[in-house]
């Protein structure tokens, strides 16, 4: 396990060298320039050029991605191209309100979702499965940005229940996390679904039940824990896209997370806060696929029979 994880940490050097060069040469072929941002269009020609000097634009992309890596080797995200505020300063700042929202939608969307897909695995073909399916299939299929108007629209217009955006305490977190967790319900239902009827169907279960086992004994011990492997698949993933920034419903419910933080970014074509947002992000999704890799080995034998050299 201990050499798993070293190689795994060793591969990431590369995948974020990687991930550095994209997004620096797609984030430079954005149309726009923001020095025009900056100083606005009426401005002289010789207060532009002198902006481009100060922001490092008049270089080549090369020059420029060189020294962006220096920074990266010091620890540093640069410079926000509007603020001039430290990239690094603004997401540790805002890193957690974007922790808080994740593990706030996970407590919703985990617990919910395997709930509802056992329920409707064990009443495969009866009208209570088909409506679980249904109502899933159409939560994962309603765009985010529209359910959360409707909750908004519904709980805080209408209802005047809850505050309709901005950062706070619990009231304040309810609705995005709701919005969030909408979609990972709805895959948590379909995969615990299809998971526990597969399980249900494998004869090991049919010899449990012939020895006269009780049906909690084999719907916990026997069905629930072999369906874990897929479920903590889809948690892991999903929670890694929580924390990478739900830019969509960090923007609707002007939620101060990375999120929004990235959109306002590239909207003002501010580079080294998309490079940053980018950045995290990733570090984020290849640590969260990492932690489901080490829960495998103490949830599944067979991981731990087979080791974890893959």
């Amino acid at each position: 396990m201990k050499i798993f994880i070293l190689r795994r940490f060793v591969l990431l050097l590369p995948l974020l060298l990687g991930i550095t060069f994209m997004t620096f040469s797609l984030t430079k072929a954005l149309p726009g320039d923001p020095v025009y941002n900056i100083v606005g269009e009426r401005s002289t020609p010789e207060v532009i050029e002198k902006i481009r000097r100060e922001v490092g634009a008049d270089k080549s992309i090369l020059r420029q991605y060189a020294g962006y890596l220096a920074l990266l080797l010091q620890g540093e995200f640069g410079r926000s191209l509007f603020t001039n505020r430290k990239v690094a300063d603004d997401i540790l700042m805002k890193f957690p309100n974007t922790m808080r929202l994740a593990f706030a939608a996970m407590l919703l969307a985990a617990p919910i979702g395997v709930f509802f897909g056992f329920i409707s695995a064990k009443n495969r073909g009866r009208l209570t499965d088909k409506t679980i399916t249904m109502i899933s299939v159409s939560a994962i299929s309603l765009p985010v940005f529209w359910s959360g108007l409707l909750l908004m629209l519904l709980f805080s217009l209408r209802l005047r229940l809850l505050p309709p955006s901005g950062t706070g305490g619990i009231p304040y977190l309810i609705l995005p996390a709701l919005t969030l967790s909408l979609p990972a319900i709805a895959t948590l239902v379909r995969v615990t679904r299809v998971t526990v009827i597969d399980i249900m169907d494998m004869p090991f279960i049919r010899t449990a039940r012939a020895k006269g086992i009780t049906g909690t004994s084999v719907n916990l011990v026997h069905i629930f824990k072999n369906a874990l492997i897929p479920v903590i698949t889809v948690i892991g993933l999903e929670f890694g896209s929580y924390l990478n920034g739900a830019v969509l419903t960090e923007t609707i419910f002007g939620w101060d997370g990375i999120g929004r933080y990235a959109m306002e970014g590239i909207v003002k074509r501010d580079y080294p806060v998309i490079m940053g947002s980018i950045l995290i992000g990733t570090l984020v999704f290849v640590l969260m696929n990492l932690i489901v890799d080490i829960i495998y080995h103490y949830a599944d034998p067979r991981v731990r029979l087979h080791g974890t050299d893959r």
